[in-house]
């Protein structure tokens, strides 16, 4: 079923247990730092009620004769696809601003898992069951799904069992009713939401068969012994008028505290079973990279329409230099474009019989778009002008001593005036140099994992076999050289 933004509100009202700033926070509905976060996720949640956007958001079961949401719905084929991006475009347009963590963008990490039902079936059955549940779960309680991955690490040159086990997040003991899990975990947008995915990020394992830190596991946010500790928020410190990015967008990220918490056994998805941990960190991103990278197509629209209207307002868009900059983000946002339509045209079965974006075209869209975002912003910051960074506040323009002056020396023409500009000036610098700017660049680096793992993630997927039989055929070589010499 599809929840209503009152609905998603109510949920959150469970008790949880939220410190930001020194402070525990009695509702995190109401509260100024996460309000307007949970306002956007409400409506999200309520634009599949309206008529607008009914059939974008949401798409009748077949089974239940229910509409379900059309993020969270497995995907098979290409139309799905197609589907999704609808939605993801429609709530950005609507919000009016880019919202990474809304569940579609993590949902797929549990899929990624579900093609690993071979891998779960060697340790037991019942965890490949499990991860069918909570897909069929999360598609139609409508919940809100968060991804936890990162941990605190400690001292990585040393082994987790050689400093605080802590450090990671690990099984401190099993009972009847499940396991018992301490430790600690990174992930945006957990104090709002109603569950996380947890899974370890430990990529080298050695020999290791077992480990109490290769778990992975479904956690409710409200359960006994989760602490979220939040790092400061950006909205609410400076007026919405001079940040109203910052103001509506900036998604909180959490340290969710795990203090002996209890793990149900229809809730534990694989368990010290290094293998199993081994296969989703190689997978983890196979259908979740996908809006991930759309995300970033919308923040190059925010980019190109900054720099193109102040280009505009001050007549400079006739000269070549100007638009050569203006081409080169039209290329970044085109070339995110083209990842993702070819990766949905030339799409693949998983081995779940799912479908999923074409690998080594979406990873590689990914790195482009990633690695690219510093550059482009600081091409955007260029074509800004100095402006964005000097300007004075929305209440210097409206106090009646410096406000005239302000007009005056702001406006440009009968087309710009004053309030238009300023506004355009506060965008641009709320986009490209506010402290929520720098954070969201950092965010869109390590949010699926670092660079270095993006490039891996291309290493793995693409088929280096074409490359090598062509260069085999026209240098003459035997056909020996293409045996891999790790054979």
């Amino acid at each position: 079923m599809i929840r209503t933004g009152a609905q998603y509100r109510e949920s959150l009202k469970d008790g949880r247990e939220i410190w930001i700033n020194g402070e525990r926070v009695k509702d995190v509905t109401t509260h100024p730092a996460f309000k307007p976060i949970v306002d956007a996720r409400a409506r999200i949640y309520d634009m599949a009620h309206e008529d607008k956007y009914r059939e974008v958001m949401s798409y009748m079961d077949k089974g239940t004769n229910e509409p379900n949401n059309i993020g969270y719905k497995p995907p098979k084929t290409q139309e799905d696809w197609h589907d999704k991006r609808r939605a993801v475009d429609a709530v950005m347009n609507d919000l009016g601003g880019v919202v990474i963590r809304m569940g579609d963008e993590t949902i797929g990490e549990v899929w990624s898992l579900w093609d690993g039902k071979e891998v779960l079936d060697e340790i037991d059955p019942q965890f490949s069951k499990n991860v069918e549940h909570h897909v069929r779960h999360a598609l139609r309680s409508d919940t809100f799904h968060v991804s936890a991955n990162t941990d605190p690490k400690g001292d990585r040159s040393k082994r987790p069992q050689d400093q605080d086990p802590d450090m990671l997040l690990h099984l401190v003991k099993e009972t009847d009713k499940g396991i018992i899990v301490r430790g600690a975990k990174f992930e945006t947008a957990a104090a709002y939401a109603n569950q996380a995915f947890v899974k370890p990020t430990i990529a080298n394992w050695g020999d290791d068969k077992l480990s109490d830190y290769a778990l992975g596991f479904i956690a409710e946010m409200h359960w006994p012994g989760i602490k979220h500790i939040c790092r400061t928020g950006f909205a609410g410190r400076a007026p919405a008028e001079d940040y109203p990015i910052t103001s509506r967008f900036d998604e909180i990220d959490t340290l969710i505290v795990f203090d002996d918490v209890l793990i149900p056994w229809e809730n534990v998805l694989f368990y010290r079973h290094t293998r199993a941990a081994s296969f989703i960190r190689g997978t983890l991103h196979r259908y979740a990279a996908f809006p991930f990278v759309q995300r970033i197509l919308f923040v190059a629209d925010m980019m190109i329409g900054a720099a193109l209207f102040n280009v505009r307002q001050t007549g400079l868009d006739k000269q070549p230099a100007v638009r050569e900059k203006l081409a080169q983000l039209a290329v970044y946002r085109e070339g995110i474009n083209a990842h993702l339509t070819a990766a949905i045209a030339t799409a693949e079965k998983s081995p779940a019989g799912l479908l999923m974006p074409n690998q080594s075209l979406l990873f590689t869209g990914r790195v482009h778009a990633c690695t690219q975002l510093p550059h482009m912003m600081h091409l955007t910051r260029e074509l800004c002008g100095g402006q964005i960074c000097i300007t004075p506040d929305h209440a210097a323009f409206e106090d009646p001593e410096t406000g005239p002056y302000l007009k005056k020396y702001y406006t440009v023409s009968e087309a710009w005036a004053a309030e238009d500009r300023r506004k355009l000036l506060a965008f641009a610098r709320d986009l490209l140099n506010s402290d929520y700017a720098g954070h969201r660049l950092t965010f869109q680096l390590f949010a699926q994992s670092p660079p270095f793992a993006h490039l891996n993630a291309v290493y793995n997927n693409f088929d280096f076999s074409g490359p090598l039989d062509f260069v085999k055929n026209a240098a003459g070589l035997s056909d020996k050289v293409m045996e891999p010499e790790d054979k």
